[in-house]
């Protein structure tokens, strides 16, 4: 299923991300809770992390093949520029689209741990849209790409980060899912944002639900995104109490949720860490609105 064509249904499309495990016990548990996952919320698609550096190519294809053979829930891979140069991607991709793979999340990606900047690969890529351009050529696949709801840790502005996304679009890109944020105010300005820039396509929330309040404190500086300070004193008054932690980082979730989905969200994207129990949660939640 390409899963450009699962917008616009009439109903909204949850998906999930996963990263593929380093070992082959850590994938067929992964294997064992994306099963579950699917017996308890039906996902609609479900995409694969690509790892630093090309690091996790083969577990990638490996996870993302395997999800849509042996559970039946379309699968979408993620393609980076990143120590990858362009005969690099066309292998990739070919082998992925081989085994029966017609989705494709393609982004620039983070630098190794190495190397504090990226640098474009010899013969590769420096931006998404060079990717997606490369890809609309050589492929007829559903592609997807990443954008800004807080703007880009390295955009010097919101106008040329938002250029930066229109090109995405002009390049090929037939949706679009969002960097982590948690103010559903930030997604509804950006997407007016983009709809006046002419952006037509799918704009997709990208959620995830806070179960701990240092990793989450991790994840926002490094991405550019901000925890609101009443969030973020809430989760403080919890302390060291884990349970309470989650409570209150699912309950902010749900709220979330359903505001993006009041407001128009095709859908929504949660970013797992490869833990179910949150959006389980979450979607259960929702589904009783």
């Amino acid at each position: 299923m390409r899963i450009v064509d699962l917008y616009g249904q009439g109903r909204p499309i949850f998906s999930f991300e996963f990263f593929p495990p380093k070992t082959d016990a850590g994938e067929n548990k992964l294997m064992e809770t994306m099963a579950d996952l699917k017996s308890a919320v039906e996902p609609d698609f479900v995409s694969v992390t690509y790892g630093a550096g090309g690091s996790t190519r083969d577990r990638t294809h490996g996870v993302v093949t395997r999800i849509q053979d042996e559970l039946g829930i379309t699968g979408m891979a993620h393609q980076t520029c990143v120590a990858a140069s362009r005969a690099d991607v066309l292998d990739n991709v070919k082998r992925l689209v081989e085994s029966g793979i017609e989705n494709i999340l393609a982004l620039r990606g983070d630098p190794p741990e190495t190397q504090e900047t990226f640098e474009p690969p010899a013969d590769g890529f420096s931006h998404a849209n060079e990717l997606l351009a490369f890809l609309s050529a050589e492929f007829d696949l559903s592609l997807g790409a990443a954008c800004y709801p807080e703007v880009h840790p390295e955009a010097p502005s919101a106008k040329e980060d938002l250029d930066w996304t229109c090109a995405k679009v002009k390049s090929g890109a037939g949706f679009l899912t969002t960097q982590l944020f948690f103010d559903p105010d930030l997604y509804v300005r950006f997407v007016s944002r983009a709809r006046k820039a002419g952006i037509a396509v799918p704009i997709v929330p990208g959620i995830m639900p806070i179960t701990n309040l240092g990793q989450i404190e991790r994840f926002t500086k490094m991405c550019g995104a901000e925890l609101p300070e009443p969030l973020r004193e809430r989760l403080q008054r919890c302390g060291d109490d884990a349970a309470a932690v989650m409570a209150t980082g699912i309950e902010h979730a749900i709220t979330q949720c359903r505001q993006l989905l009041e407001a128009g969200a095709p859908g929504l994207h949660f970013y797992t860490l490869n833990k179910s129990h949150a959006t389980r949660s979450i979607l259960a939640a929702l589904r009783q609105i």
